[in-house]
């Protein structure tokens, strides 16, 4: 009796320690693919921004010369 008892308390003891074990599989896996996702949208952003400042730049040197050109 003793012994089935303790058995029983390892298993159950396992199956607690492996349902935690995969829930904080699943938290770091989440927790990794929103911190992948808003990498990407930063870095996106950037872009973005970076593509407007060389309009605008462009925009601005193509006036900027225009003027003193005459045209």
């Amino acid at each position: 009796m003793l012994r089935n008892t303790a058995e029983s308390l390892t298993a159950a003891d396992s199956s607690i320690r492996d349902t935690d074990l995969a829930k904080e599989i699943v938290n770091f896996t989440k927790s990794q693919i929103l911190t992948e996702t808003a990498a990407a949208a930063v870095a996106q952003a950037n872009q973005s921004a970076v593509r407007v400042l060389r309009l605008l730049f462009h925009h601005h040197v193509h006036d900027h010369w225009s003027f003193y050109s005459g045209h």
